[in-house]
């Protein structure tokens, strides 16, 4: 099965957007000397390769649905990926600005150190999410063509958004490993974000997906537990 899922697409997307990380953060920086941005994207970059392989071997329909999801999106979906993909790109044109060009912030090396294992901490926690959601679309939709149901098992245990989840910690650790305190600040921008397209992608789970109800009343918290 996994012979039918073209690479391409997403091969080349992914270097395009490597490509867009990397001048965000090394033309605001003002130099190509900065080891902390060359160790977010070597971890960035091994992490995006290594989940695409494994997809690709261990979950090909998921694989063709992340490839072809972003067709599927709805008009407020689309807003929203452009409003997101917009404040993705500042937050890193913004950590260069703050740690390397202007040095607004002031942060010891070993807390940059504790940075990049929280964000390879986050790495593994998206992992545990794809391997366990055949249905992780990039999308919010249902997808009736491929049997969607509910997924309880796992991280989803715990919170119903986990994949949202572990993008706290990828805040937090790309804002520590590249010295930003401000990146921290503007990273709960982002965070925010995911919280209201989570808000309108379980209206959409309660209405069209059977069981969600169900699912909702056993699993509490969206994003973490105890406290939302």
């Amino acid at each position: 099965m996994s012979s039918n899922v073209n690479l391409r697409k997403p091969v080349v997307q992914f270097i395009g957007w490597l490509v867009a990380i990397g001048l965000a953060l090394f033309l605001s920086a003002g130099t190509l000397r900065w080891i902390a941005g060359w160790c977010f994207l070597i971890l960035y970059s091994s992490f995006g390769i290594i989940i695409t392989i494994w997809m690709f071997r261990h979950s090909p329909d998921l694989l063709r649905e992340r490839i072809t999801g972003l067709g599927k999106l709805e008009a407020w979906d689309k807003v929203f990926l452009g409003l997101a993909i917009t404040c993705f790109i500042a937050w890193f044109i913004l950590m260069p600005l703050d740690a390397v060009r202007f040095h607004w912030s002031q942060m010891p090396v070993w807390l940059q150190i504790v940075g990049g294992l929280i964000l390879i901490a986050s790495f593994y926690l998206f992992f545990l999410v794809v391997r366990e959601n055949p249905y992780l679309s990039p999308a919010v939709r249902i997808q009736k063509e491929r049997g969607q149901t509910v997924v309880s098992t796992g991280p989803y245990r715990h919170v119903r958004h986990p994949f949202y989840s572990a993008y706290i910690p990828f805040v937090v650790g790309t804002a520590l490993l590249l010295g930003s305190w401000y990146g921290i600040l503007v990273g709960l921008i982002l965070i925010g974000l995911l919280a209201i397209r989570t808000l309108k992608e379980e209206r959409l789970l309660l209405k069209e997906l059977e069981g969600y109800n169900i699912y909702m009343a056993q699993v509490k918290y969206r994003f973490i537990p105890y406290v939302w």
